[in-house]
């Protein structure tokens, strides 16, 4: 859109003049007042979420592979040990979630996940090559070091880098990538049991994405809300010229500026997040990823192979519509969460988790029996992973990067995925035994209750962020006082 051009030495009325340059002023006005283009950081998302893959990848490579590796290994039998295998990732993952917020801010974003694909690449090269069940752990726990580092930096960064308008849409691409990731782990280790060693070349094959991650985050584009942080304004400017595009460079710094004034200092305590100004984001984003856990859903993917065996259904059938199910979820999620929003999601989300609960309950009463339970189990499980993934899944992580303030953003996400982790290994411990004392029954009315108890949260609680961008969402939240001095 351009202006009509006016010669300076030619005679032109007063009115041809000012309508001239009015229109110039307008089309300025225009461009500065336009959404700022999706396209130029949608590179910088998918680059990231590499690692959101390797997660998945990470997760899901030891379902279809554990039986040939306790073979080849030596402890085929032992539950324990092969336990070990599959949980020893979450010991890693919990301390690598203890310090990637400080590994976030101290050597940004782009460096942090250089440093988590380290682990992953290192502790797949020792699984791979492993001769014994200490090796295969210690392996293991190289790469939930980086499985725990991932989510969080992963989280700040797409927060960090989209524009406000589709940073939902780009913060489901994460959980997208985690499921595609997964199910790429069970389609890859199918041959395991027929393909003797096949196992190693799984773990091979989850040192590709993690490398590439490494390699192609040399390319791109700082977080200008980290740059800004410390002190390297110029920079920041480049890199919002890189992320938005030069005509809404000077906007993007004075809005950065005005939230981040006062933030200059980069050491937080840890008491300052859990009392005082901070208390009622940190209450949010804890409970949140609690109850996430609590709802039961990685009782549900850890188990559910074991509950598709009591209704003589297949394994892998079974597990494929697992992954069909959260795949589908993520991707309507993905569409949904810029129209929608976030909290119309989760409420609707935890709502279908507790339904899908209460269907559970009835399959595991005395009111069905034979294939009738059957389908109520099997349908309320896929139902319940289905209705996760459309919102208690995906909009914690995001929801967390966009309510925190910017000089607590990744400590704080670091604190909310501890909790994560700590949860999620007492529900994976805890499950089996729970189930043998008090029945599924009651095991699946204390998971729904968590879901209806999620459902009256957010309703209290959670705000909406949907198309506001990261320092309006802080105004709102923060108290007048300490935004003006903090913010």
């Amino acid at each position: 859109m351009r202006g009509r051009n006016v010669d300076p030495y030619k005679r032109v009325t007063s009115r041809e003049y000012i309508s001239a340059y009015d229109t110039k002023e307008d089309n300025t006005v225009r461009l500065l007042n336009s959404k700022p283009s999706w396209q130029r950081s949608f590179l910088y998302v998918l680059v990231a979420s590499l690692s959101s893959f390797s997660y998945g990848y990470h997760l899901g490579v030891v379902n279809e592979t554990l039986e040939s590796i306790s073979t080849d290994l030596g402890f085929r039998g032992s539950t324990m040990a092969e336990g070990l295998v599959v949980s020893t990732c979450l010991g890693g993952a919990f301390v690598g979630s203890l310090f990637c917020g400080w590994i976030a801010d101290g050597v940004g974003r782009r460096r942090g996940f250089q440093l988590c694909a380290l682990p992953m690449i290192i502790g797949a090269s020792m699984s791979a090559t492993s001769k014994s069940l200490w090796g295969m752990l210690l392996g293991r726990l190289f790469v939930g070091t980086g499985m725990g580092l991932s989510p969080p930096i992963a989280s700040l960064y797409v927060a960090e880098v989209s524009p406000a308008a589709v940073r939902g849409t780009f913060g489901s691409i994460s959980p997208i990538a985690t499921c595609l990731g997964l199910m790429s782990a069970l389609f890859i280790g199918l041959p395991a049991n027929k393909i003797m060693g096949w196992w190693r070349i799984c773990f091979w094959v989850s040192a590709i994405p993690a490398a590439a991650l490494a390699l192609l985050m040399e390319f791109c584009a700082e977080s200008p809300h980290w740059l800004f942080k410390r002190g390297r304004s110029i920079e920041a400017e480049a890199a919002f010229e890189k992320l938005l595009g030069g005509i809404h460079v000077k906007s993007a710094m004075a809005e950065l500026s005005k939230s981040e004034k006062g933030d200059e200092s980069n050491t937080v305590k840890l008491s300052e997040l859990l009392y005082g100004r901070y208390f009622r984001v940190m209450f949010i984003g804890c409970t949140l990823f609690a109850l996430q856990q609590l709802s039961g859903i990685n009782a549900v993917f850890y188990f559910s192979s074991a509950i598709f065996k009591s209704f003589d259904v297949s394994s892998q059938i079974g597990n494929t519509c697992v992954g069909i199910c959260n795949l589908l979820g993520s991707i309507l999620a993905m569409i949904l969460m810029d129209k929608l929003g976030r909290k119309v999601l989760l409420l609707w989300s935890f709502l279908g988790m507790a339904v899908s609960m209460g269907l559970q309950v009835i399959a595991a009463s005395s009111f069905a029996s034979g294939s009738g339970a059957m389908y109520l189990s099997v349908g309320g499980m896929l139902m319940f992973v289905l209705t996760f993934s459309l919102g208690a899944g995906p909009v914690p992580g995001l929801l967390m990067s966009e309510i925190l303030p910017g000089n607590i953003r990744a400590k704080a996400i670091s604190l909310c995925l501890t909790i994560h982790w700590v949860i999620n290994f007492f529900v994976g411990l805890l499950f089996l035994p729970l189930l043998e004392q008090i029945g599924a029954q009651l095991l699946y009315t204390i998971f729904g209750s968590f879901c209806v108890m999620a459902v009256v949260f957010v309703k209290k609680n959670v705000i909406e962020t949907k198309g506001k961008s990261l320092q309006e969402i802080q105004i709102a939240l923060l108290p007048q006082e300490d935004t003006s001095t903090n913010q």
